[in-house]
């Protein structure tokens, strides 16, 4: 049946993130000034932005500098209980060598600092969900692959 009414259709919160790895193959997770926990640079889409613009404004916004941004490595359906629906966007940031972390240039209002960590190790200091996406992402950008996940795990 259809119905004329949108409010049963879901209207998710739309993030887009971007993760970067260091030589040694470890990922950069940042220190937010507004979160209790470390994240991958990225944030919420805004209105008329795509997936990679808004990667990109993020980007540029917490770090003052927009290496190039790749592919698509995961798409993650991540309904939270405190903020509803939620559709993620992660993308391919590659590995950036140390001409591009000079020109980092942190804005103190969205990240205090970053650090480079072991993608094995990310449960130890990021929520369990967010884990389990930079995880997937990880395998897809090493398979050449992109992923469909639900709450950060692989659907098939």
């Amino acid at each position: 049946m259809v119905s004329d009414s949108t409010e049963s259709f879901s209207r998710p919160r739309v993030a887009a993130g971007v993760l970067f790895f260091d030589e040694g193959g470890r990922v950069m997770m940042a220190v937010p000034s507004y979160k209790d926990y470390l994240d991958i640079p990225g944030g919420y889409i805004e209105h008329g932005e795509t997936p990679p613009q808004a990667a990109a404004r993020e980007v540029k916004e917490e770090l003052g500098t927009i290496p190039p941004i790749g592919r698509l490595l995961v798409m993650d359906w991540a309904p939270n209980p405190s903020e509803g629906d939620k559709q993620l966007f992660v993308f391919d940031g590659g590995v950036i060598g140390r001409e591009w972390v000079e020109q980092i240039s942190l804005d103190p209002a969205e990240l205090a600092d970053y650090a480079f960590h072991d993608v094995a190790s990310v449960g130890e200091v990021t929520i369990p969900r967010l884990a389990r996406r930079i995880v997937q992402a990880d395998h897809a950008r090493r398979e050449g692959a992109t992923a469909y996940l639900e709450n950060g795990e692989a659907v098939s």
